[in-house]
């Protein structure tokens, strides 16, 4: 058993609990100015294993239980029961350390909506400064893009003659080619950006916490896992938290900061006792707010592949399988920094809508020149590519929960895939609108056969039964601390907790709504804006 620090605590102006996108980047901003002492607690471990830090990586960290909390969800009753995995980075960098790299904003429309729901402050226009204020963008500075932050944000290293074809392809169906889905629109068909610079990953921790890590006011400590938020009243005063095998305490001047993500950051203010007070007292935790918004309304994206033997030779499987071009592949990424190595978890895209009637399109396709069975394992021996299909805008709804007052105890995680109609005949007619791109002329000379789910799955019964049996997530998850004045909100649009005094949440878990892409890019912005809130409090006070 974990003794408790016997010593009197430090003190620091903030304290940060967790070391992931939002993390990092208030870390930087918050000790950019010197004035400040802060401290930035992080379960996991430093980013030292190579595999981060290439591209191609995120398939060897998958399953990694060193960098990678390994959550499930519990049984999910529209996909037959099964529990799904939900990785989540734990590690310096958090999941931006073992994501895909894809660097997507979401729509503008999905900004206006967060500022519709009450949010002021947080509309499109509101926020676009704030991702153009991150990037060091590789096509350099424009009406949506930024130049000189720390965020490189960059093209692939060279174009792929199947993602090519599929741009075609996409093109023939009626979808044009988008050469930037950060821009103007996000319609059409092309190249993802990446969180990368020649060839390797710009994680968070690269590019915010590393910098930041010289400053003498800055102290970051690695294996120290959170037990409790400490209050005096509903004044956030400190963290308990596990180190060395001691339970020790640190106190904040100013502010707590939570930015462990949509799943622990819920779980740390349940065990905290800020949450539904019915939970807490289940599990003997002293109530100090009730507060039911905390771990409601989790959304995220799900994810249903579909998988296609090739007739040429030009995947990465290929590559991977043959001994002297996987010799190849190494020695190209070496010297130049370029080839499969490189290959973020979707090279090309397809987004549109799967209803005309659809103001914005609400289906991302993620298409990448390799197959498995299951992502992080095996590549299928013969030649194959994968597409697969994101619904957008979820109406489904699930919940975070903890099962126990222990920290050390894996939440309760039910997302409720597939439980409201729209979202069932969405991924049914996003099934049919991909299909019908990957069998357009273009890929006519790449397309061999379609393995997964088969040409004979053509009916809505049949492709519903295939999204239930391989629906997986896209690694999403969000919302489980929404921002905004309804009766289940749980900060306000200044990232304050409701109710509390010197306490924030600062990470993906306080969306309103979820965004129509890859959510970290949104997540650095979230933590941009919230440092500027942070430091201007500090400056009125």
């Amino acid at each position: 058993m974990a003794k408790s620090q016997p010593e009197d605590p430090k003190v620091f102006d903030y304290v940060i609990v967790g070391a992931g996108s939002a993390g990092c980047v208030l870390a930087n901003r918050l000790t950019a100015s010197g004035r400040h002492r802060v401290l930035l607690l992080e379960a996991g471990g430093p980013d030292n294993n190579i595999w981060i830090h290439i591209p191609i990586g995120y398939g060897r960290l998958f399953k990694d239980v060193r960098y990678n909390w390994m959550y499930h969800t519990e049984p999910e009753p529209e996909l037959n029961n099964r529990r799904i995995f939900q990785p989540r980075g734990k590690v310096l960098g958090g999941s931006s350390s073992i994501n895909g790299l894809v660097y997507l904003r979401g729509q503008k429309e999905d900004f206006d909506l967060w500022r519709q729901l009450g949010n002021t402050g947080w509309s499109y226009d509101d926020v676009l400064p704030y991702f153009k204020k991150s990037e060091d963008h590789q096509r350099g500075a424009d009406a949506y893009h930024g130049v000189g932050g720390p965020l490189a944000v960059s093209d692939p290293p060279a174009p792929h003659e199947l993602v090519e074809a599929f741009i075609r392809a996409a093109a023939e169906t009626g979808l044009q080619r988008n050469e930037d889905f950060n821009g103007e629109s996000q319609e059409g068909a092309g190249y993802f950006q990446t969180t990368s610079r020649r060839g390797r990953r710009c994680s968070a921790a690269v590019a915010f916490l590393r910098p930041a890590m010289k400053r003498a006011n800055l102290t970051v400590m690695t294996y120290a896992m959170a037990q409790t938020v400490l209050f005096e009243g509903k004044r956030a005063t400190g963290v308990s938290f596990l180190h060395e095998g001691r339970i020790k305490r640190v106190m904040a001047g100013r502010e707590v900061i939570l930015s462990g993500g949509a799943i622990n950051s819920p779980q740390l203010l349940q065990l905290s006792g800020w949450g539904p007070a019915d939970l807490l007292q289940e599990h003997g935790i002293a109530v100090i707010q009730d507060a039911p918004g905390v771990g409601a309304n989790l959304q995220d994206h799900l994810q249903v592949r579909m998988v296609f033997k090739a007739k040429k030779k030009v995947t990465i499987n290929d590559a991977y399988h043959h001994p002297l071009r996987r010799i190849g592949m190494g020695l190209e990424y070496l010297m130049y920094r370029r080839g499969p190595l490189t290959t973020s978890a979707g090279l090309g895209t397809a987004i549109f809508k799967t209803n005309e009637r659809y103001a914005t399109p609400d289906c991302e396709v993620h298409f990448i020149p390799f197959s498995t069975d299951k992502m992080g394992e095996a590549l299928h021996p013969y030649s194959a590519f994968t597409a697969s299909v994101c619904q957008l805008r979820p109406e489904s709804r699930g919940s975070l929960r903890i099962k126990s007052a222990d920290p050390a105890a894996a939440p309760e995680i039910r997302v409720n895939y597939l439980a409201s109609q729209t979202d069932r005949q969405a991924n049914i007619d996003a099934l049919r609108r991909l299909r019908a791109i990957v069998h357009a002329p273009a890929m006519c000379d790449y397309l061999k056969e379609e393995t997964e789910p088969g040409p004979g799955i053509t009916s809505d019964a049949d492709l519903l039964a295939y999204c239930r049996e391989r629906g997986s997530t896209i690694y999403h998850p969000t919302c489980t601390c929404i921002m905004g004045p309804g009766p289940d909100a749980v900060v306000s649009p200044s990232l304050k907790v409701h109710g509390a005094e010197g306490l924030r949440v600062v990470d993906g878990s306080i969306m309103p709504r979820l965004i129509s892409a890859n959510t970290n890019a949104a997540i650095i912005m979230i933590g941009e804006k919230a440092a500027d809130m942070i430091l201007a409090d500090a400056q009125a006070a």
